[in-house]
């Protein structure tokens, strides 16, 4: 293979900012790695997304116990991918929240995805002996839209749309104007598509422009702090994703393979992304996923870790 294989080649560890967006409101971000975001009530704490490993979630508990004494009684699940919900155990919460989509990809998929996503991430899921056998269950979940109070404030937790899986959950502080957007909002960072849904990820991308959001926590990068940079972290993330799916639909059109098309989006991309966190681990996946969706596969295909080889072998060999 020309390339390491996903996230292999980086293993540096990253700095780590815990930033304050309101007295309710934090963002723990780590230089493109997922984000975690903290909601804080008179009563309670929300933590949505807990990082890949119990050990790692340790320090963004001992962050929040910095600035409040108040039990962690819910986490919300933006959605089921491995990196954002196996350090859930160590928060002892009350309720897992997730959307009922989020939890059926769970059932379907959930360890194939564990053992893949292991497998691409070694940093992240060092301390992989910390996780819990089995899979993270949701105890409670909903359709389309739930309310959380933590005292004294309300949270809404909503579906708007299909994107980056068909289970994404949005967290939302209407009266500060703040948005967790789990991945469906990147930041100088890569979307990872390959679960995702092409053709309606940019109209779920419209219904988040519609909240007119002053702050955001995206999915990765830096947090957005203000409604400047909310506008151009949706942007940019619908501009990766048009550019790359315009690009795989016209080789597709033109009955070129997977291979080709690949190659060429690929270097078309390039130029315009290839700075943003983690774009070479993406390119496959994405192109991939892109690939399917141009071809008649309307749901993803279940990646497994024999799968990811495969697949990286075929495109990067």
């Amino acid at each position: 293979m020309s390339k390491q294989f996903a996230s292999h080649a980086d293993l540096d560890d990253k700095v780590v900012s815990f930033e304050k967006l309101s007295d309710n409101a934090y963002a723990y971000t780590a230089e493109g790695d997922p984000n975690t975001g903290v909601i804080i009530g008179d009563e309670a704490v929300m933590v949505i997304d807990t990082q890949a490993t119990p050990v790692m979630a340790q320090d963004v508990i001992r962050r929040i116990r910095e600035v409040t004494d108040k039990p962690i009684k819910y986490i919300l699940l933006s959605h089921y991918h491995a990196v954002r919900v196996f350090g859930a155990s160590a928060y002892d919460a009350q309720e897992i929240l997730a959307s009922r989509d989020t939890y059926d990809l769970i059932a379907e998929r959930g360890e194939q995805d564990k053992a893949s996503e292991i497998g691409r991430f070694p940093r992240l899921f060092r301390n992989a002996e910390s996780i819990p056998p089995g899979l993270v269950w949701p105890t409670m979940t909903f359709k389309g839209e739930m309310t959380v109070n933590l005292g004294n404030l309300e949270v809404k937790l909503l579906q708007v749309g299909r994107g980056h899986t068909k289970g994404d959950t949005i967290a939302w502080l209407p009266e500060q104007k703040i948005l967790f957007a789990g991945d469906l909002v990147e930041y100088q960072s890569t979307p990872y598509c390959g679960d995702a849904y092409f053709r309606d990820w940019p109209t779920t991308l419209d219904a988040l422009s519609g909240f007119e959001a002053e702050k955001m926590v995206p999915g990765r990068g830096p947090a957005l702090k203000n409604a400047t940079e909310v506008r151009q972290g949706l942007a940019g993330t619908r501009a990766f994703l048009t550019d790359l799916y315009g690009a795989v639909n016209r080789g597709v059109a033109e009955g070129k393979d997977l291979k080709t098309i690949y190659r060429e989006v690929y270097d078309f991309m390039k130029p315009r992304y290839s700075d943003w966190v983690i774009f070479d681990h993406c390119m496959p996946f994405d192109v991939s996923r892109a690939y399917d969706e141009a071809t008649g596969y309307n749901d993803p295909r279940i990646w497994t870790d024999k799968r990811d080889l495969e697949m990286w072998a075929q495109l990067e060999g």
